[in-house]
Order: C-alpha cells, then sequence, then structure tokens
C-alpha cells in the first residue's frame, strides 16, 4: 500500500524530498558538531529535535558558535 502511495506521488516529490535530505545532513552534522564541542547544550537538544531544513543550524553555526580564543601562558 504505501509504494503505491509514492508511486501515485510521483518522481519529482522524491526527488524533492532526497534534496532536502542531502541538504539538511550536512548542515545539522556540523552544527551539532560544534555545538558538542562548544559545550553548547541547550543547542544541541534543541537542533537534535526540531527539523528546520537546516536554518536553525546555519543561524548557530554563523552566529553562535564563535569559538572561543584560548591563550597559552
Amino acid at each position: 500500500m504505501f509504494m503505491n502511495e509514492l508511486q501515485q506521488l510521483g518522481s519529482g516529490f522524491i526527488i524533492f524530498i532526497s534534496i532536502l535530505i542531502i541538504w539538511t545532513i550536512p548542515w545539522k552534522g556540523i552544527a551539532l558538531w560544534k555545538s558538542a564541542r562548544n559545550n553548547h547544550k541547550w543547542w544541541f537538544i534543541a537542533m537534535l529535535l526540531v527539523n528546520s531544513l537546516a536554518i536553525l543550524e546555519i543561524i548557530y553555526i554563523f552566529g553562535f558558535s564563535k569559538n572561543k580564543k584560548v591563550t597559552k601562558n
């Protein structure tokens, strides 16, 4: 039954969903990695649970994940 529904939607829809997945996964991976390294627990949880088509992840990467400069004594 599920396959019949997919065939009715058409291959264009499947290609569109595939493109969205390919777009989202790298952004989510980078953002989760940066939030874990920066010890931003709440950002990590939010990005893990919310699927925003990479909008939340891009905001985090470019706005909130600035690395702290480490000074050596």
